[in-house]
């Protein structure tokens, strides 16, 4: 399996910026999962082209994500910048 929990706790750690590494629903930590699970779809997506599921699955979770980037960049701009800037997010 791609996500393992040592993934996720991986993933958490280094996007926790300051907060303990156990803080697994900040907007930082969800972005980055998403993100994670994003590209996996994606390239799952090029081999399989016509699953379509997967490809709805997928729309799911980048509006997930887009949600989560608005409510950032709508409290703390410099933290939205930076998780964009981490994780080369385009805008």
């Amino acid at each position: 399996m791609y996500l393992t929990s040592e993934v996720k706790a991986e993933l958490f750690k280094q996007h926790s910026h300051g907060k303990a590494a156990t803080d697994t629903g900040s907007s930082e930590s969800q972005i980055a999962l998403f993100t994670h699970r994003i590209k996996h779809l994606t390239e799952h997506l090029k081999v399989h082209r016509k699953d379509v599921s997967t490809q709805l699955g997928l729309m799911k979770l980048v509006g997930k994500r887009r949600r989560l980037l608005d409510y950032l960049e709508h409290t703390d701009i410099n933290r939205y910048r930076s998780v964009i800037k981490e994780l080369g997010i385009r805008r």
